[in-house]
């Protein structure tokens, strides 16, 4: 046994090993050959908590994924936590290595640590495996394992040139909705494994908001719009998770945590600036007209008396950012988002006769331009060449003073602002990419902003909104303090979650005869009551 390990480990058969096989294990190799699911539950093992070292023994669900990966290409898992999707995929890799020579399978996660980590995986079943299954290894390290059948594993962090230049044959993403800027990731090593015509991709992954590279390819295969076959673990397919331990887990944290850890729910996971339930409450319509070539949707006409305001973020034109602004109705409540304009290709020169057309059309709105670069330009355009004189002046001294310079202060103050709108319904939202936007708005460092690979010019509208209506000119146009009313609904929750003082009843019948006038009573002065509860405070005495 010590001549035929490899590199001092008796569980490992090494490179050019002589095998004498039986007739059983002839038989046992065939069989492991044709069946993933039945080489995992029968040779693999796998470290439980709870009990160390224990065969693998595959849930339903496990073994409909071991075919699934057989069956496809190209397939991509959405799984909740801690339903054993990763050591499923792992034990699945060994086996497509073991039974097909001449194969580079590459682990990639999203930190290299965690990669090596499910090569350590590999490297525990191997180990596990009696030597007639094991093809004899030729290197075995942190990084990477190699069989005598010419067939590999490596790991590595996902990175644009982490597999550059190399011939894969199954590529295995695990945790792909957590990959930073997992789009450029994804475009660099696609032609890597998409140049064959039997090689496969395996994408794993929990939920993690929505408009990143994972939700896109999950969408376009339940969609079928791509090559992608999708398979999903919910929360109940796990054997002893029920509705009794849904109702615990949910006690034990909370509704938003359980649907964001075992819902499989896009919405709400990720750290977004509006809250998860509410992002989920959300719903697009259709737009009752588009215009302007598809880049101007129309929720509502104008209607008479209705005071708007327009929110416009400027963008340079030239295919990147994009060049927005939101119509909103504030003269009905909630406040409702009537028209919507994007387009990344406007010149900010052409930008203001759009403004003042639509603006106008709807009872010159108001328009608030955040005034930043290019910005400078569409206040300039509107105020001066076009004449609109129903635009936001933050100062009518300074230089710059048309519109609002977006710094630090204004965007802490907006983002504030329209996360207490939105998230107590003080604003209807109709356009889906306004949506998407607010679903990808996540934090980043000491402030938010959008995702990798998503935009937040439809978001940052609302910021803008947000911050308009803490000012005077918002309570001039709608005699509404947005500073007064949410203090008063806070005030009004706190208030809900504490119990009533008042007179109480001993049920004796001698009850004294409330005043009037008496600030605690509360039935109109009926003889019902009998003593009040007043605060005591309790203090222990000094000692002497």
């Amino acid at each position: 046994m010590m001549n035929d390990s490899y590199n001092g480990n008796i569980n490992v058969k090494r490179d050019g090993a002589v095998q004498q096989y039986t007739q059983s294990e002839v038989d046992e190799y065939v069989k492991c050959s044709k069946d993933s699911a039945y080489f995992a539950i029968n040779h693999c093992k796998v470290i439980n908590l709870d009990r160390g070292l224990v065969p693998f023994n595959l849930y339903p669900y496990q073994e409909k994924m071991f075919n699934h990966f057989n069956d496809n290409r190209f397939s991509i898992v959405l799984a909740c936590r801690q339903s054993g999707k990763s050591i499923s995929s792992v034990a699945y890799l060994l086996w497509y290595a073991v039974f097909h020579p001449d194969q580079t399978i590459a682990i990639l996660a999203n930190k290299g640590s965690t990669a090596q980590e499910m090569l350590m995986r590999v490297t525990l079943m191997l180990e596990n495996l009696p030597f007639f299954l094991q093809p004899g290894t030729k290197a075995l390290n942190k990084r990477s394992i190699e069989f005598s059948n010419n067939s590999r594993i490596v790991s590595a962090a996902t990175s644009g040139s982490s597999i550059r230049g190399m011939s894969v044959n199954l590529l295995y993403l695990d945790e792909f909705a957590f990959v930073e800027d997992a789009a450029t990731f994804y475009t660099s090593t696609y032609p890597v494994i998409a140049s064959g015509k039997n090689t496969k991709v395996i994408i794993t992954s929990t939920a993690n908001g929505i408009g990143n590279m994972y939700h896109k390819l999950w969408e376009g295969a339940v969609q079928k719009i791509n090559d992608y076959q999708p398979f999903r673990v919910d929360w109940f397919d796990v054997p002893g998770r029920d509705e009794a331990w849904k109702q615990q887990t949910i006690s034990n944290t909370s509704l938003l945590q359980f649907d964001q850890e075992f819902g499989n729910t896009f919405f709400g996971t990720g750290d977004t600036l509006i809250d998860g339930s509410i992002l989920m409450e959300l719903r697009a319509k259709d737009p009752i007209k588009v215009l302007e070539g598809g880049t101007l949707l129309v929720y509502k006409e104008p209607e008479k008396d209705h005071n708007y305001i327009c929110t416009v973020d400027v963008a340079k034109g030239v295919g990147g950012d994009y060049s927005t602004f939101n119509i909103i109705d504030v003269s009905v409540s909630p406040f409702e988002q009537v028209c919507v304009y994007r387009n990344n290709r406007i010149s900010p020169l052409l930008f203001p006769n759009l403004i003042y057309k639509y603006c106008f059309n709807y009872n010159e709105a108001y328009v608030v331009v955040e005034n930043n670069d290019q910005g400078t330009i569409v206040c300039n355009g509107l105020y001066h060449e076009l004449e609109y004189e129903n635009l936001h002046l933050e100062s009518a001294l300074k230089a710059n003073g048309l519109g609002v310079m977006m710094n630090k202060k204004v965007k802490r103050l907006g983002c504030s602002t329209i996360k207490d709108i939105v998230d107590n319904r003080k604003l209807t939202i109709h356009d889906q990419d306004t949506i998407i936007e607010m679903s990808t708005f996540v934090a980043k460092g000491q402030s938010y902003e959008a995702s990798d690979g998503n935009h937040d010019d439809l978001m940052m509208n609302l910021v803008m909104f947000g911050y308009f209506t803490l000012g005077d000119r918002f309570l001039d146009m709608t005699d509404i303090s947005m500073k007064e009313m949410m203090f008063k609904q806070r005030m009004n929750e706190i208030e809900n979650d504490i119990l009533d003082w008042g007179y109480h009843d001993d049920g004796l019948g001698n009850s004294p005869e409330p005043e009037p006038d008496d600030p605690w009573n509360i039935n109109g002065g009926k003889p019902w009551v009998e003593e009040y509860y007043c605060c005591l405070l309790y203090t222990s005495p000094s000692p002497r």
